[in-house]
Parts: structure tokens; C-alpha cells; sequence
């Protein structure tokens, strides 16, 4: 397998009015492509610092992150953010539009993605009048209308409830493996990472370190809420709950 990003020794310190907070000390890491990679630790480890640094949105203090040739990221934040006043094809095509890639072409593409996965009898409707599983399908076409070729997830799942963050895991991960995307995602969930995920790395406290590395590999890999039945999950998830440290 290709390294399409390669990070080594990645390092943030937060600097304040008297102290320097060290939150990411030394991580690396080789992302395949195609891989499914999901960032496990405590509250406040520094899980999503490593993904906003990732996406541009802070300055690494040091380390080397390389990306292979024409590499393109995408980010997906927690929430949906979907703006309430424009409609679901217009939220859609707003990344485009930023960057300035908004042509015949990209907006078909758009449109091609909102008709496979179900949502093209609500192109010209609004966010308020679809349910919190759709919304997420909308936010994560919008972050797939740039083509990115990695996907960051920052606890995508979270707004929702147990039941339809179930159903919604398992709705985005075959939007993800039908269109080919490589992905780290970061989650407090265990199950989640487990089920969802080719690689599993579980992280120290601040400062964020790596602890382990785990390749899921179960029988019958499947969904994540069928990989959720297989005879390997309890003991992936009984290693990596050792593994975390929730006395903060």
C-alpha cells in the first residue's frame, strides 16, 4: 500500500501569558490510501488539534507532514453547520463556490452524489426539514464535492443519538468505501472506532502521544453495526479500554 501522508514527529505547544502547554508531542504516522483510521484517547488529549493542524486550520510547532502528489484533504466538523436559509443543494455546492471550483461539471457531480445517496427529492428543501441522519449525508456531500481524497471526521456522530448515530455511522461509512476515500477520524466512542475502522490508535493523555496501534481485522468484516456482532470486537474493545486513561 501507497502513503499518500506521511507525518513525523508532528509537535504543538500553546503558548500562554506565563507557561507553554505541550499538547502533541511526536506523532507519527503513515496514512494508506483507502484506509479507515480512527484517533482514540481522553477528553482533551489533543485528538482534534492533530486534525485541524492536518486541514491548515493551526501551525504545527514542528514535525514534517508530507502529502503525496495532488493529494486533497476535506474536514467534517462535528456539527453539521448547515446554513439554515440556503437550500440543501446550495449548502452543498458552498465549498465549491468558495474555492472557486463551481462549474457545470463540479455542480453535476454534486448533484449525482445528493441522487445515489437518496437525497435528491430534497435538493430544494431546507435544512430544518430533514432529520439528523440526512443532515449529516448533506454535510458530508458537501465536504465530498472538492474531491478530497482524505477525509478528517471530528466525532461526526456526535449531535446525534444513540440509535441514529448507529444507523448514520453505517450510512456515511458505505457513502466513504463506495466513493474510495481514505479517512482519520477522531472519537471518544470505543465501539465506534472499532466497528468503523481498519486502524485503531489509541492516545496518552496531553501531552498526545501514540500508545498503540491496532489492526482490526475480524471475520466477516462487514457494516459498522454488523462488525459490531463479530467474535473479535469484545477483545479489541477490552484492549484498547485499557489502554485509555480517563483519570484526567
Amino acid at each position: 500500500m501507497s502513503n499518500i501522508l506521511k507525518i513525523k514527529n508532528l509537535k504543538k505547544i500553546y503558548h500562554t501569558k506565563d507557561k507553554e502547554i505541550l499538547a502533541v508531542d511526536n506523532f507519527s504516522y503513515n496514512l494508506n490510501k483507502h484506509d479507515f483510521v480512527s484517533l482514540v484517547g481522553p477528553s482533551g488529549c489533543g485528538k482534534s488539534t492533530i486534525l485541524s493542524i492536518l486541514c491548515g486550520l493551526e501551525e504545527k510547532s514542528c514535525g514534517k507532514i508530507t502529502l503525496d502528489d495532488n493529494i486533497k484533504i476535506g474536514y467534517m466538523l462535528q456539527q453539521d453547520c448547515l446554513f439554515d436559509w440556503l437550500t440543501i443543494l446550495d449548502n452543498c455546492l458552498l465549498s465549491l463556490k468558495i474555492t472557486n471550483q463551481l462549474n457545470d461539471e463540479s455542480k453535476q457531480y454534486v448533484l449525482d452524489l445528493l441522487e445515489k445517496y437518496g437525497l435528491k427529492d430534497f435538493i430544494y428543501s431546507y435544512p430544518k426539514n430533514l432529520s439528523g441522519g440526512m443532515r449529516q449525508r448533506v454535510s458530508l456531500i458537501r465536504t465530498l464535492a472538492t474531491k478530497p481524497d482524505i477525509l478528517l471526521l471530528d466525532e461526526p456522530y456526535s449531535a446525534l443519538d444513540y440509535q441514529s448515530r448507529l444507523a448514520v455511522s453505517d450510512d456515511v461509512y458505505n457513502i466513504i468505501k463506495k466513493e474510495k476515500k481514505s479517512v482519520i477520524m477522531v472519537t471518544h466512542d470505543i465501539s465506534e472506532a472499532i466497528s468503523c475502522s481498519d486502524i485503531v490508535i489509541t492516545l496518552t493523555n496531553r501531552p498526545c502521544k501514540i500508545k498503540n496501534i491496532y489492526n482490526i481485522e475480524m471475520t466477516n468484516k462487514s457494516t459498522p453495526i454488523e462488525n459490531r456482532k463479530c467474535k473479535e470486537f469484545a477483545d479489541y474493545y477490552d484492549k484498547i479500554w485499557k489502554d485509555l486513561d480517563f483519570h484526567v
